[in-house]
């Protein structure tokens, strides 16, 4: 017990779950838990009517930790809460903060789960797994409720849709899915990002084991996992986190501190009971869980006070985010660590002794609204607006990006994809086939939210089931198969995927064409070479000469959006493009390609 309460209380503690919460044991379940303000604590479950009277909880250390074995409970789904009586003589009942299991949404105990009952089958995966820094990374974020439901409108357990999942994953040329939330949240509404127990699995789609299940089977499958993980904060619901012991246990005594834009709690990362309560469940999300890969969400909320630099650095978020990316990378180098942070704040994917925060990825936001911003504009106006496209490179050898078109783009009236793109129906399709073609070329991993892959008009809404019936229309069938495509080259081309934060694999050959809007790029490893051809301007070109660095050989198309099988009017290079001894764009050679109205071209070099 010392030993796990001495680097509990240094805030420095990844195995705090195994101490405290409900665990089995050969006489019973023990039921341990922290809480320094409580005068006293009973258990209440279904085991004893919800008696607040006849299971009183020994205090155990003068620290607050209170505990008791009942014999009577050897079994797992025991609903159970603690009634804790305040030092101010008031009573709470409240869910366990490190049950592994909870009841399902309006209900709010907590329940008893063995954890340990699952065996996994995944060694091959587990013994080869990288952070993919020069593999593809291809993520399919989703929310697993909403991604398909069943004809009653309920959702498919955990077990039930594995096997489709990894069906889909693998047909589209995915290599990792990212799901939002996964720990159990008393509102669908919030997605999972308000949580309210940080180690309790969400009931909703089945219990850990059935989890464990899932991923098991994606990892058989060669597929990662990566699991979004709200550390900033959580609800506010009585039965939860907030006033737990009748103190501010997990938040803030400091009323400004206390709460977060979300109308919830923020996380008081200067106590180190608080380090350790979340530190504990990272590590135990990926030791029991086999995650590949954490996302962290709203991490400039950690870095600057309320996610605002006017008000300063957020010291004790920035000191969590050092140490415990610093733990958690030692005792899981495999692990990637991603950041969703919105900031500009310098060092976020260098090492932690190198002064930076220590994770891996970083969501590159700003080539995201800068992209978007430009394909929202009339082509008329885009020649003034080149540098919302050439401007993610000059900055992007700084950090370790990643190139997310994530699920915050297509909520609460944001308009989907499509819809953000200037232009007629045709005119969308088409150059929504360049954004793409774009982001699976441009350095740096990808992620992409459920439905981006179909064209979706409508927003998600986390009520109902992605519309693949869609896929009927010829042109949305036409979309996911480019889209497919373009995940098949990037995941088999080294050049699109090694290197990636090396600036000797990328060069502009065109960046500065403000009549024509064409954009043209070399994608390069060793003796591979890729030219990636966007013309963001309704205008089609017979001959559209260019310069090239190779001397010698020819080039072959290998994508063309304007293909018919891509719904396009088949406007394509057929034949071989050789490398003409005409100099162009200050190169000594160059090439003459067609190039069809909001054409994307990616083209392969051949000797």
């Amino acid at each position: 017990m010392k030993n796990y309460l001495k680097s509990f209380f240094l805030g420095e503690s990844y195995d705090a779950y195994q101490y405290f919460g409900a665990h089995l044991t050969k006489d019973g379940y023990l039921f341990r838990v922290y809480a320094p303000h409580a005068k006293k604590i009973t258990l209440i479950g279904d085991f004893n009517n919800w008696n607040p009277t006849s299971h009183k909880l020994k205090k155990v250390d003068k620290m607050g930790v209170f505990e008791i074995l009942v014999p009577e409970v050897k079994y797992d789904y025991c609903a159970y809460k603690f009634h804790i009586t305040t030092y101010k003589d008031t009573y709470l009942d409240k869910a366990d903060p490190y049950a592994f299991f909870s009841e399902l949404r309006p209900q709010s105990a907590s329940k008893t789960f063995d954890i340990n009952a699952y065996t996994f089958h995944d060694k091959v995966w587990m013994q080869q797994r990288t952070k993919n820094y020069d593999k593809p990374l291809s993520i399919y974020e989703m929310h697993l409720g909403s991604w398909l439901k069943k004809d009653n409108n309920e959702w498919y357990s955990y077990e039930e849709i594995a096997d489709r999942l990894v069906d889909y994953l693998k047909k589209h040329n995915f290599t990792h899915v990212e799901f939002l939330p996964l720990l159990e949240y008393p509102f669908d509404g919030s997605w999972g990002y308000q949580c309210s127990g940080f180690y309790s699995i969400t009931s909703r789609y089945g219990n850990p084991s059935q989890l464990k299940y899932l991923i098991d089977t994606l990892h058989q499958n060669n597929l990662g996992v990566i699991l979004d993980y709200p550390l900033l904060h959580f609800v506010k619901d009585s039965f939860s986190l907030g006033r737990f012991d009748g103190g501010h246990l997990y938040e803030s005594y400091w009323l400004d501190r206390r709460h977060s834009q979300w109308d919830s709690y923020l996380f008081d990362y200067s106590k180190p009971e608080v380090m350790s309560y979340i530190l504990s469940s990272i590590s135990y999300l990926i030791e029991y869980f086999h995650i590949d890969g954490i996302r962290y969400d709203a991490i400039s909320n950690m870095i600057f006070n309320h996610g605002n630099k006017e008000l300063g650095l957020n010291e004790p978020g920035l000191n969590f985010l050092k140490k415990a990316n610093h733990l958690i990378s030692s005792l899981y180098p495999s692990v990637m660590l991603i950041a969703e942070d919105s900031s500009d704040y310098f060092k976020v994917t260098a090492p932690t002794f190198e002064g930076g925060l220590g994770f891996d990825y970083k969501w590159d936001l700003g080539w995201m609204n800068d992209t978007l911003s430009y394909l929202k504009e009339d082509p008329l106006y885009r020649g003034k607006l080149l540098h919302k496209i050439t401007f993610s490179m000059y900055y992007f050898y700084s950090e370790r990006f990643l190139l997310p078109l994530s699920h915050d783009e297509v909520v609460h009236l944001k308009k989907t994809i499509i819809n953000k793109i200037w232009g007629s129906y045709d005119q969308k399709f088409m150059q929504l086939k360049a954004l793409y073609t774009y982001m699976f070329t441009h350095p740096g991993k990808k992620l992409n939210f459920m439905g981006n892959e179909l064209a979706l008009f409508d927003e998600w809404n986390e009520n109902n089931p992605l519309n693949f019936d869609i896929l009927k229309y010829p042109i949305h069938q036409g979309f996911l198969n480019y889209f497919t495509m373009l995940n098949q080259i990037y995941i088999q081309n080294n050049a699109l995927s090694i290197d990636d934060y090396s600036p000797n694999s990328f060069e502009w050959l065109m960046c500065d064409n403000e009549t024509q809007n064409v954009f043209i790029y070399e994608r390069k490893y060793h003796d591979e070479s890729f030219i990636v051809v966007l013309n963001f301007a309704p205008m089609q070109y017979n001959h559209y000469q260019f310069g090239v660095n190779k001397k010698q050989g020819y080039y072959v198309e290998i994508l063309n959006n304007d293909k018919n099988i891509y719904g396009g009017n088949n406007f394509i290079n057929e034949n071989k493009i050789k490398i003409l001894n005409q100099p162009s764009h200050n190169k000594q050679t160059s090439i003459d390609i067609k190039l069809a109205a909001f054409g994307a071209l990616i083209l392969k070099y051949s000797s």
